[in-house]
Protein backbone atom coordinates (compact mmCIF):
# COMPACT_ATOMS: atom_id res chain seq x y z
CA UNK A 1 0.00 0.00 0.00
CA UNK A 2 2.61 2.51 0.50
CA UNK A 3 4.34 1.88 -2.80
CA UNK A 4 0.94 2.56 -4.00
CA UNK A 5 0.63 5.43 -2.01
CA UNK A 6 3.98 7.44 -2.88
CA UNK A 7 3.45 6.75 -7.03
CA UNK A 8 0.00 8.19 -6.73
CA UNK A 9 1.07 11.44 -4.53
CA UNK A 10 4.32 11.26 -6.33
CA UNK A 11 4.63 12.58 -10.12
CA UNK A 12 7.17 12.65 -12.12
CA UNK A 13 10.28 15.20 -12.29
CA UNK A 14 8.69 18.41 -12.87
CA UNK A 15 5.60 17.95 -13.78
CA UNK A 16 3.86 20.75 -11.86
CA UNK A 17 6.24 23.29 -12.61
CA UNK A 18 6.66 22.35 -16.52
CA UNK A 19 5.52 24.89 -19.18
CA UNK A 20 3.76 21.72 -21.04
CA UNK A 21 1.90 20.47 -17.95
CA UNK A 22 0.38 24.19 -17.70
CA UNK A 23 -0.24 24.75 -21.42
CA UNK A 24 -2.08 21.14 -21.05
CA UNK A 25 -3.65 22.69 -17.83
CA UNK A 26 -4.82 26.14 -19.80
CA UNK A 27 -5.59 24.01 -22.76
CA UNK A 28 -8.11 21.38 -20.37
CA UNK A 29 -9.83 24.35 -19.29
CA UNK A 30 -10.29 25.78 -22.66
CA UNK A 31 -12.00 22.98 -24.17
CA UNK A 32 -14.33 22.64 -21.08
CA UNK A 33 -15.30 25.70 -21.68
CA UNK A 34 -16.25 25.97 -24.82
CA UNK A 35 -17.49 21.79 -25.70
CA UNK A 36 -19.05 21.66 -21.73
CA UNK A 37 -19.76 25.56 -21.39
CA UNK A 38 -19.54 24.08 -17.38
CA UNK A 39 -18.28 26.47 -14.32
CA UNK A 40 -15.03 25.10 -13.46
CA UNK A 41 -14.20 24.34 -9.73
CA UNK A 42 -12.17 22.78 -7.39
CA UNK A 43 -14.27 21.43 -4.72
CA UNK A 44 -14.40 17.76 -3.32
CA UNK A 45 -17.53 15.79 -2.14
CA UNK A 46 -18.17 15.65 1.10
CA UNK A 47 -20.02 12.24 0.80
CA UNK A 48 -17.39 9.49 2.45
CA UNK A 49 -16.96 5.91 1.19
CA UNK A 50 -19.12 3.61 2.84
CA UNK A 51 -17.12 0.40 3.57
CA UNK A 52 -17.22 -2.84 1.08
CA UNK A 53 -17.82 -0.65 -2.06
CA UNK A 54 -14.05 -1.73 -3.27
CA UNK A 55 -11.98 -3.85 -2.18
CA UNK A 56 -9.32 -1.32 -1.14
CA UNK A 57 -11.04 1.31 0.78
CA UNK A 58 -7.54 2.99 1.72
CA UNK A 59 -7.03 3.41 -1.88
CA UNK A 60 -10.21 4.84 -2.56
CA UNK A 61 -9.94 7.36 0.63
CA UNK A 62 -6.63 8.22 -0.56
CA UNK A 63 -8.30 9.78 -3.99
CA UNK A 64 -11.63 10.78 -2.49
CA UNK A 65 -9.50 13.21 -0.37
CA UNK A 66 -7.28 14.90 -3.55
CA UNK A 67 -8.05 18.01 -4.38
CA UNK A 68 -9.73 17.70 -8.05
CA UNK A 69 -7.23 19.87 -9.75
CA UNK A 70 -4.11 18.20 -8.51
CA UNK A 71 -5.93 14.64 -9.38
CA UNK A 72 -5.91 15.55 -12.97
CA UNK A 73 -2.59 16.60 -13.17
CA UNK A 74 -1.83 13.54 -11.43
CA UNK A 75 -3.96 11.49 -13.84
CA UNK A 76 -2.72 13.06 -17.13
CA UNK A 77 0.64 12.03 -16.00
CA UNK A 78 0.02 8.59 -15.51
CA UNK A 79 -2.04 7.76 -18.10
CA UNK A 80 1.65 8.58 -20.31
CA UNK A 81 3.24 6.33 -18.20
CA UNK A 82 0.76 3.07 -17.85
CA UNK A 83 0.93 3.26 -13.77
CA UNK A 84 -2.68 3.93 -14.17
CA UNK A 85 -3.64 0.11 -15.27
CA UNK A 86 -2.27 -0.70 -10.86
CA UNK A 87 -5.72 0.57 -10.26
CA UNK A 88 -7.49 -0.34 -12.54
CA UNK A 89 -10.59 1.17 -14.72
CA UNK A 90 -13.24 -0.45 -12.47
CA UNK A 91 -11.76 1.10 -9.46
CA UNK A 92 -10.87 4.55 -11.29
CA UNK A 93 -14.77 5.17 -12.86
CA UNK A 94 -16.96 3.28 -10.62
CA UNK A 95 -15.49 3.83 -7.09
CA UNK A 96 -13.71 7.29 -7.40
CA UNK A 97 -14.85 9.44 -10.09
CA UNK A 98 -18.57 8.36 -9.44
CA UNK A 99 -17.99 10.11 -6.17
CA UNK A 100 -16.89 13.23 -7.37
CA UNK A 101 -19.31 16.57 -7.93
CA UNK A 102 -21.06 16.45 -11.63
CA UNK A 103 -19.11 19.41 -12.53
CA UNK A 104 -15.88 17.64 -11.68
CA UNK A 105 -16.88 14.46 -13.95
CA UNK A 106 -17.20 17.19 -16.83
CA UNK A 107 -13.84 18.45 -16.30
CA UNK A 108 -12.61 14.98 -16.13
CA UNK A 109 -14.16 14.33 -19.57
CA UNK A 110 -11.23 16.50 -20.91
CA UNK A 111 -8.60 14.30 -20.04
CA UNK A 112 -8.87 12.14 -22.93
CA UNK A 113 -11.68 10.53 -25.48
CA UNK A 114 -11.59 7.25 -23.96
CA UNK A 115 -11.93 9.02 -20.83
CA UNK A 116 -14.71 11.21 -22.20
CA UNK A 117 -16.58 8.09 -23.40
CA UNK A 118 -16.26 6.38 -20.07
CA UNK A 119 -17.86 9.01 -18.28
CA UNK A 120 -20.88 9.10 -20.61
CA UNK A 121 -21.59 5.43 -20.42
CA UNK A 122 -25.14 4.75 -19.31
CA UNK A 123 -23.68 2.73 -16.74
CA UNK A 124 -21.38 5.45 -15.01
CA UNK A 125 -24.09 7.96 -15.08
CA UNK A 126 -26.24 5.30 -13.46
CA UNK A 127 -23.80 5.17 -10.16
CA UNK A 128 -23.01 9.01 -10.44
CA UNK A 129 -26.45 9.86 -10.15
CA UNK A 130 -27.26 7.18 -7.73
CA UNK A 131 -24.65 8.56 -5.44
CA UNK A 132 -25.09 12.03 -5.54
CA UNK A 133 -29.15 11.55 -4.91
CA UNK A 134 -27.88 10.33 -1.51
CA UNK A 135 -26.01 13.51 -0.61
CA UNK A 136 -27.30 15.80 2.07
CA UNK A 137 -26.49 18.32 -0.57
CA UNK A 138 -28.49 20.10 -2.97
CA UNK A 139 -29.47 23.10 -5.02
CA UNK A 140 -32.95 24.81 -4.80
CA UNK A 141 -34.01 26.55 -8.15
CA UNK A 142 -36.55 29.21 -7.92
CA UNK A 143 -37.75 31.69 -10.77
CA UNK A 144 -37.49 34.79 -8.96
CA UNK A 145 -39.51 38.44 -9.94
CA UNK A 146 -37.07 39.12 -12.93
CA UNK A 147 -34.15 36.18 -12.44
CA UNK A 148 -33.37 32.56 -11.92
CA UNK A 149 -31.84 31.53 -8.95
CA UNK A 150 -29.89 28.51 -7.34
CA UNK A 151 -29.19 28.53 -4.04
CA UNK A 152 -27.29 25.60 -1.72
CA UNK A 153 -29.21 23.86 0.62
CA UNK A 154 -27.09 21.11 2.87
CA UNK A 155 -29.35 19.28 5.39
CA UNK A 156 -32.45 20.71 4.52
CA UNK A 157 -30.99 23.87 5.56
CA UNK A 158 -30.86 27.01 2.94
CA UNK A 159 -27.28 28.23 2.86
CA UNK A 160 -26.68 31.81 3.57
CA UNK A 161 -24.79 34.03 1.29
CA UNK A 162 -24.50 31.13 -1.57
CA UNK A 163 -27.24 32.58 -4.29
CA UNK A 164 -26.26 32.38 -7.41
CA UNK A 165 -27.81 33.60 -10.76
CA UNK A 166 -28.02 31.56 -13.86
CA UNK A 167 -29.32 31.72 -17.26
CA UNK A 168 -32.32 30.11 -18.82
CA UNK A 169 -31.48 28.97 -22.42
CA UNK A 170 -33.86 30.76 -24.10
CA UNK A 171 -33.96 34.53 -23.93
CA UNK A 172 -37.63 34.38 -21.96
CA UNK A 173 -38.08 36.36 -19.06
CA UNK A 174 -38.54 34.42 -16.23
CA UNK A 175 -42.40 35.60 -15.22
CA UNK A 176 -43.28 33.40 -18.41
CA UNK A 177 -41.68 30.24 -17.15
CA UNK A 178 -43.36 27.77 -15.11
CA UNK A 179 -41.79 24.71 -13.56
CA UNK A 180 -43.45 21.27 -13.76
CA UNK A 181 -41.19 18.78 -11.95
CA UNK A 182 -37.90 18.03 -11.50
CA UNK A 183 -36.24 14.61 -11.46
CA UNK A 184 -32.28 13.24 -11.43
CA UNK A 185 -31.07 16.80 -11.99
CA UNK A 186 -33.23 17.36 -14.82
CA UNK A 187 -35.92 20.23 -14.82
CA UNK A 188 -38.95 20.75 -16.80
CA UNK A 189 -39.76 23.91 -17.69
CA UNK A 190 -42.62 25.32 -19.66
CA UNK A 191 -42.16 28.14 -21.90
CA UNK A 192 -45.81 29.95 -21.48
CA UNK A 193 -46.08 31.78 -25.19
CA UNK A 194 -47.78 31.40 -28.28
CA UNK A 195 -47.33 28.39 -28.83
CA UNK A 196 -46.10 26.88 -25.30
CA UNK A 197 -43.02 25.35 -25.48
CA UNK A 198 -41.78 22.58 -22.99
CA UNK A 199 -37.96 22.38 -22.36
CA UNK A 200 -35.57 19.39 -20.81
CA UNK A 201 -32.99 21.38 -19.01
CA UNK A 202 -29.99 20.50 -17.03
CA UNK A 203 -28.73 23.79 -15.12
CA UNK A 204 -25.16 22.03 -14.10
CA UNK A 205 -24.17 21.09 -17.58
CA UNK A 206 -26.19 24.18 -19.45
CA UNK A 207 -27.76 21.32 -21.73
CA UNK A 208 -31.01 21.22 -22.54
CA UNK A 209 -33.35 20.03 -25.05
CA UNK A 210 -37.20 21.26 -26.42
CA UNK A 211 -39.47 18.22 -26.47
CA UNK A 212 -42.69 20.01 -27.00
CA UNK A 213 -44.35 19.07 -30.35
CA UNK A 214 -47.84 21.15 -32.13
CA UNK A 215 -50.17 20.09 -29.45
CA UNK A 216 -48.69 22.34 -26.92
CA UNK A 217 -49.70 25.01 -28.87
CA UNK A 218 -52.65 24.92 -26.34
CA UNK A 219 -52.59 27.38 -23.65
CA UNK A 220 -50.81 26.43 -20.44
CA UNK A 221 -51.97 26.58 -17.53
CA UNK A 222 -50.38 26.50 -13.72
CA UNK A 223 -53.11 24.77 -11.99
CA UNK A 224 -53.91 22.69 -15.32
CA UNK A 225 -51.12 21.57 -16.62
CA UNK A 226 -49.18 18.99 -14.51
CA UNK A 227 -46.36 16.55 -14.97
CA UNK A 228 -43.70 13.88 -13.71
CA UNK A 229 -40.90 12.39 -15.06
CA UNK A 230 -39.41 8.80 -14.45
CA UNK A 231 -36.86 5.79 -15.57
CA UNK A 232 -39.11 2.89 -17.32
CA UNK A 233 -37.63 -0.83 -17.15
CA UNK A 234 -35.58 -0.56 -19.89
CA UNK A 235 -33.82 2.76 -18.52
CA UNK A 236 -35.42 5.35 -20.54
CA UNK A 237 -36.27 8.73 -19.64
CA UNK A 238 -39.99 9.27 -19.78
CA UNK A 239 -41.92 12.61 -19.45
CA UNK A 240 -45.42 12.19 -18.77
CA UNK A 241 -48.11 15.18 -19.23
CA UNK A 242 -51.26 15.78 -18.49
CA UNK A 243 -53.35 18.61 -19.92
CA UNK A 244 -56.89 20.07 -19.06
CA UNK A 245 -58.42 21.64 -21.85
CA UNK A 246 -62.08 22.00 -22.64
CA UNK A 247 -63.67 19.66 -19.21
CA UNK A 248 -61.10 16.83 -21.13
CA UNK A 249 -58.16 15.43 -19.18
CA UNK A 250 -55.33 14.19 -21.65
CA UNK A 251 -52.36 12.43 -20.71
CA UNK A 252 -48.86 11.59 -22.84
CA UNK A 253 -45.97 10.32 -22.52
CA UNK A 254 -42.29 11.15 -24.11
CA UNK A 255 -39.49 8.90 -24.23
CA UNK A 256 -36.29 10.80 -24.29
CA UNK A 257 -34.97 7.55 -26.34
CA UNK A 258 -37.15 8.03 -29.14
CA UNK A 259 -37.82 11.48 -29.17
CA UNK A 260 -41.61 11.07 -29.50
CA UNK A 261 -45.31 11.39 -27.68
CA UNK A 262 -47.61 8.86 -27.48
CA UNK A 263 -51.08 9.45 -25.48
CA UNK A 264 -52.13 7.47 -22.56
CA UNK A 265 -55.71 6.02 -21.15
CA UNK A 266 -56.96 8.51 -18.26
CA UNK A 267 -59.55 7.80 -15.87
CA UNK A 268 -63.13 7.49 -16.74
CA UNK A 269 -65.87 9.05 -15.17
CA UNK A 270 -64.04 11.90 -13.28
CA UNK A 271 -64.63 15.76 -13.57
CA UNK A 272 -60.68 16.65 -12.83
CA UNK A 273 -60.60 18.62 -16.02
CA UNK A 274 -63.03 20.99 -14.93
CA UNK A 275 -62.30 24.52 -13.93
CA UNK A 276 -63.38 23.71 -10.62
CA UNK A 277 -60.50 21.28 -10.01
CA UNK A 278 -56.51 22.87 -9.37
CA UNK A 279 -53.86 19.94 -10.29
CA UNK A 280 -50.54 19.69 -8.00
CA UNK A 281 -47.06 19.01 -9.66
CA UNK A 282 -46.04 15.78 -10.03
CA UNK A 283 -44.06 13.83 -6.71
CA UNK A 284 -42.55 10.50 -7.45
CA UNK A 285 -42.15 8.06 -5.11
CA UNK A 286 -41.78 4.26 -4.96
CA UNK A 287 -42.58 3.91 -8.92
CA UNK A 288 -45.51 6.26 -8.95
CA UNK A 289 -46.12 9.60 -9.50
CA UNK A 290 -48.69 11.54 -7.44
CA UNK A 291 -50.89 14.36 -7.51
CA UNK A 292 -53.59 16.14 -5.50
CA UNK A 293 -56.82 17.11 -7.20
CA UNK A 294 -58.35 19.67 -5.47
CA UNK A 295 -61.43 21.39 -5.44
CA UNK A 296 -62.61 24.31 -3.30
CA UNK A 297 -66.01 25.06 -5.00
CA UNK A 298 -68.42 21.91 -5.45
CA UNK A 299 -68.00 20.13 -3.28
CA UNK A 300 -66.81 22.04 -0.14
CA UNK A 301 -63.07 21.07 -0.08
CA UNK A 302 -63.12 17.54 -2.17
CA UNK A 303 -59.37 16.52 -2.61
CA UNK A 304 -58.38 13.49 -4.50
CA UNK A 305 -55.14 11.68 -5.33
CA UNK A 306 -54.69 10.46 -8.85
CA UNK A 307 -51.87 7.94 -8.87
CA UNK A 308 -49.57 6.67 -12.38
CA UNK A 309 -48.00 3.99 -12.06
CA UNK A 310 -44.78 3.91 -14.05
CA UNK A 311 -44.05 0.31 -14.65
CA UNK A 312 -47.92 -0.04 -16.10
CA UNK A 313 -48.02 3.05 -17.50
CA UNK A 314 -51.41 3.54 -15.68
CA UNK A 315 -53.65 5.95 -13.62
CA UNK A 316 -55.61 4.94 -10.54
CA UNK A 317 -57.45 6.79 -7.49
CA UNK A 318 -56.64 6.71 -4.24
CA UNK A 319 -58.49 7.49 -1.12
CA UNK A 320 -57.70 11.05 0.61
CA UNK A 321 -57.33 9.83 4.36
CA UNK A 322 -60.20 10.99 6.21
CA UNK A 323 -58.87 11.35 9.76
CA UNK A 324 -57.49 14.30 8.09
CA UNK A 325 -60.03 16.30 6.27
CA UNK A 326 -60.20 19.32 7.54
CA UNK A 327 -62.13 22.25 5.83
CA UNK A 328 -60.29 24.78 5.28
CA UNK A 329 -57.56 23.10 4.10
CA UNK A 330 -54.29 22.95 1.71
CA UNK A 331 -51.89 19.80 0.98
CA UNK A 332 -48.62 19.60 -0.55
CA UNK A 333 -46.53 16.56 -1.78
CA UNK A 334 -42.88 15.95 -1.27
CA UNK A 335 -40.70 13.09 -0.12
CA UNK A 336 -38.44 12.54 2.26
CA UNK A 337 -36.13 9.72 2.64
CA UNK A 338 -37.23 8.72 -0.65
CA UNK A 339 -40.66 8.32 1.02
CA UNK A 340 -44.16 10.00 0.23
CA UNK A 341 -45.43 12.67 2.87
CA UNK A 342 -47.74 15.57 2.54
CA UNK A 343 -47.88 18.77 4.03
CA UNK A 344 -51.56 19.55 5.59
CA UNK A 345 -52.07 22.80 6.77
CA UNK A 346 -55.27 24.04 8.07
CA UNK A 347 -57.54 26.12 10.79
CA UNK A 348 -58.46 24.85 13.91
CA UNK A 349 -58.90 27.42 15.83
CA UNK A 350 -55.48 28.27 15.10
CA UNK A 351 -52.91 27.62 12.34
CA UNK A 352 -51.81 24.05 12.27
CA UNK A 353 -49.44 22.04 10.06
CA UNK A 354 -49.46 18.31 9.93
CA UNK A 355 -46.64 16.18 8.33
CA UNK A 356 -48.37 13.06 7.17
CA UNK A 357 -46.13 9.77 5.74
CA UNK A 358 -47.50 7.47 2.94
CA UNK A 359 -46.48 3.95 4.06
CA UNK A 360 -48.09 0.40 3.47
CA UNK A 361 -51.22 1.77 1.96
CA UNK A 362 -51.37 3.47 4.93
CA UNK A 363 -51.61 7.43 6.66
CA UNK A 364 -49.63 8.19 9.45
CA UNK A 365 -49.34 11.56 11.35
CA UNK A 366 -45.34 11.93 12.24
CA UNK A 367 -45.37 15.46 13.58
CA UNK A 368 -47.96 18.20 14.29
CA UNK A 369 -46.78 21.57 14.39
CA UNK A 370 -49.03 23.94 16.36
CA UNK A 371 -48.44 27.77 16.32
CA UNK A 372 -47.52 27.90 13.08
CA UNK A 373 -47.68 31.26 11.59
CA UNK A 374 -47.98 32.94 7.75
CA UNK A 375 -44.65 34.92 7.20
CA UNK A 376 -45.62 38.10 4.80
CA UNK A 377 -42.57 39.21 3.80
CA UNK A 378 -41.38 36.20 1.98
CA UNK A 379 -42.25 36.05 -2.32
CA UNK A 380 -44.44 33.35 -2.28
CA UNK A 381 -44.26 29.62 -3.96
CA UNK A 382 -40.17 30.38 -4.26
CA UNK A 383 -38.52 29.16 -1.12
CA UNK A 384 -41.03 26.73 0.56
CA UNK A 385 -39.71 23.41 2.34
CA UNK A 386 -36.16 24.67 3.24
CA UNK A 387 -35.03 25.29 7.05
CA UNK A 388 -33.93 28.46 8.20
CA UNK A 389 -32.75 29.35 11.71
CA UNK A 390 -34.54 26.47 13.12
CA UNK A 391 -37.79 26.94 11.08
CA UNK A 392 -39.40 25.55 8.50
CA UNK A 393 -40.59 27.84 5.72
CA UNK A 394 -43.56 24.70 4.06
CA UNK A 395 -46.43 25.26 1.39
CA UNK A 396 -48.36 28.28 1.37
CA UNK A 397 -52.26 29.22 1.72
CA UNK A 398 -53.26 31.76 -0.29
CA UNK A 399 -50.62 32.69 -1.73
CA UNK A 400 -48.71 32.75 1.94
CA UNK A 401 -45.34 31.20 3.20
CA UNK A 402 -46.41 29.27 6.43
CA UNK A 403 -43.52 29.39 9.39
CA UNK A 404 -43.50 26.41 11.98
CA UNK A 405 -41.24 26.14 14.58
CA UNK A 406 -38.67 22.91 14.84
CA UNK A 407 -37.26 20.59 17.37
CA UNK A 408 -34.92 18.52 17.18
CA UNK A 409 -36.50 15.46 16.34
CA UNK A 410 -38.85 17.35 13.79
CA UNK A 411 -35.45 18.81 12.28
CA UNK A 412 -33.34 15.90 12.32
CA UNK A 413 -36.29 14.01 10.14
CA UNK A 414 -37.02 17.18 7.64
CA UNK A 415 -33.59 17.71 7.36
CA UNK A 416 -33.55 15.06 4.65
CA UNK A 417 -35.97 16.21 2.14
CA UNK A 418 -35.33 14.81 -1.40
CA UNK A 419 -37.98 16.74 -3.46
CA UNK A 420 -40.15 19.18 -3.45
CA UNK A 421 -41.99 20.61 -6.91
CA UNK A 422 -43.47 23.89 -7.39
CA UNK A 423 -44.61 26.25 -10.46
CA UNK A 424 -41.40 28.95 -9.09
CA UNK A 425 -39.03 26.69 -7.36
CA UNK A 426 -37.89 23.38 -7.21
CA UNK A 427 -35.10 21.32 -5.28
CA UNK A 428 -33.06 19.13 -7.38
CA UNK A 429 -29.04 17.56 -6.83
CA UNK A 430 -26.55 18.06 -9.33
CA UNK A 431 -26.04 15.51 -12.04
CA UNK A 432 -24.39 14.44 -15.82
CA UNK A 433 -27.61 13.42 -16.77
CA UNK A 434 -28.11 14.79 -20.60
CA UNK A 435 -31.79 15.49 -21.71
CA UNK A 436 -30.57 13.71 -24.75
CA UNK A 437 -30.34 10.16 -25.18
Amino acid sequence: MSSLNNSIFTTPSGAHNSCSSKMLDNELKRNLETVYDVDLCSSQSSTKPRQGDCENNEVLDVWFHMDISFIIVVLKDYLLLGIMELIGDDMIFEEILSRLPAKAVCRFKCVSKQWCYELSTPKFVFIHTRRVGNSIQKKLLSLKESSIVVDDIVSGNLEVDTSKTVNFPYDVHPSFLSIICSFNGLILVCIKRNPNELVLWNPTTRRFKLISDDYFIRYFGRHYDTGGMYLDEDNDLKVLHINCYWDVVTARVYSRRHDSWRKLNFLNGTQFASNFYSWSSGTYSGKTIYFIVSSYWIPPGERNIVAYDVISESFSLLRFPERIEVNPCQVHFLTISNKLHVIVVHYAGELIADLVKYEHDDWIKVFSFNKARIVQHLEPQQRTNVIQDNKWLITSICGDTVEVLLCNDSFNYIQHVDSYNGPKGALFFETIVSPFD
